[in-house]
Order: structure tokens, then C-alpha cells, then sequence
């Protein structure tokens, strides 16, 4: 079985661990209704596009990136977070977050390309996998790894993406896709850095003011000066 970690987080407990663990802290029918639980199917929280793939374009030696679309499709606030089976070669951005009903987010995933062996292109024989869990929250809170540690019994794996590699020499369905993708984050992330635009009254200042004033004043005691003489 694969080993998932995660650069936000520390990698799930062993199963030795979750074997010794005390259960039914509750009553000794805890264990049951955890049981009934995992036999159940799992209803999705999220909407992942790609929904099974990451789309990466192979450029061996150097650090390319693919994208994925989530959405809260539940009716509460979800929070996600990414785990790989390549912590030291991959990171994802945002690694994880907290999702409102109906939102949306673009996530970057990031990973380094080995040189293949013997001039090879494995397009579609890389093992790396990624996946996306979610937990349902009450309300907007901000997102700590942490939150998924505290409630590990409501933690759902949402999907496992397999790796896939793009030809980037030659044009694909998949590639535009990427690639508009991809500048859609980047536009995101960019909007997200800029100081938010102050839409309130605005204040003149002191001076201004009282200039302005004394230039009105000085127009309106001149067109008095002048119908008084021609008045005369």
C-alpha cells in the first residue's frame, strides 16, 4: 500500500497504532456504529475536475505543474486537504482550506520530473498518486491541518488522482484544459494579493477643502462686483 504524507501535515497513524487504540469510548457500542459507518457509502462533498487524473506536461529535469478544480457541492462548510505518495517531490498550493457551500477553488499542484531511464517517455507509468479528504465543519473557520486530526472518525476520502503525463510538444484536448486552468489560478491568486479597494466615502483633506472654499467665495464676491456696475 502506498504511503500517504502531506507537507501541511504529519502522515496518518499506523495501523499498529489504530489497532491499539481504545474504542467504544462511549459505550461498548461505539465500536459497532463505527463499523456500520465504514460499510456505508460515502456520500461526496466535494466535485473534483479532472475527477481521477492530474494532468502534468513532461518536461524531464525541470518542475512542471497541473491543476484541479474542487467544489463544495455538500450544503455545510467542507474543509480539504491534500496527501501524496511523493512529499519530497510534490506540494500542493493551497495544501488545504475550508470550502463554503457552493464555492469553488482552482488548486496548483507542483511536481519535479525525473530524467527517465534509457530515453523513455512514460507518459502513463508514473506511480505517483495524490489524494483529497475532506471534513465537514460548522461554519467558516480557518483551515489548521489540525482539524483533521481532531475528528479522524469523519474524515471521507474524496478521491485518489492518478498522475498522467502530457506530451508538450503535441497540442491535446487535455493540455488547453490545463493550461486554462492553470492562468485561472494564477489570476486567483494574484486578485488575492491585492490590498482590497476601499469603496467608502472619501475624505478630502483639510486643506483642500477650505481651498476650494475660498475660491468659490472669491468667484461669487467678483460676479456680485460686476452686476452691481452694471446695474449702475
Amino acid at each position: 500500500m502506498p504511503l500517504w504524507g502531506s507537507a501541511a501535515s504529519a502522515p496518518p497513524a499506523a495501523e499498529g497504532d489504530a489497532a491499539r487504540a481504545p474504542s467504544g469510548s462511549a459505550g461498548g457500542g461505539g465500536g459497532g456504529v463505527k463499523v456500520i459507518r465504514s460499510l456505508l457509502p460515502t456520500r461526496r462533498r466535494l466535485r473534483l475536475d479532472p475527477t481521477a487524473k492530474l494532468y502534468f506536461p513532461y518536461e524531464p529535469g525541470k518542475q512542471v505543474r497541473s491543476a484541479v478544480r474542487i467544489k463544495n457541492i455538500s450544503k455545510s462548510h467542507v474543509a480539504f486537504k491534500f496527501q501524496t505518495t511523493a512529499p519530497k517531490s510534490c506540494f500542493m498550493r493551497p495544501p488545504g482550506g475550508v470550502l463554503a457551500p457552493g464555492e469553488s477553488i482552482i488548486a496548483t499542484v507542483f511536481k519535479f520530473v525525473e530524467h527517465p531511464e534509457n530515453n523513455e517517455k512514460p507518459l502513463d507509468k508514473c506511480k505517483v498518486k495524490f489524494k483529497i479528504v475532506s471534513l465537514k465543519v460548522k461554519g467558516p473557520v480557518e483551515y489548521v491541518p489540525e482539524l483533521f486530526d481532531e475528528q479522524k472518525d469523519q474524515v471521507a476520502v474524496e478521491q485518489i488522482l492518478r498522475v498522467v503525463f502530457l506530451d508538450a510538444e503535441h497540442p491535446s484536448p487535455q493540455m488547453d484544459k490545463l493550461k486554462r486552468q492553470l492562468a485561472e489560478a494564477e489570476a486567483a491568486l494574484e486578485a488575492r494579493k491585492k490590498p482590497p479597494e476601499d469603496n467608502g466615502p472619501r475624505i478630502v483633506g483639510e486643506g483642500l477643502v477650505i481651498d476650494e472654499w475660498k475660491e468659490r467665495r472669491e468667484r461669487y464676491l467678483a460676479r456680485q462686483q460686476i452686476e452691481g456696475v452694471d446695474s449702475v
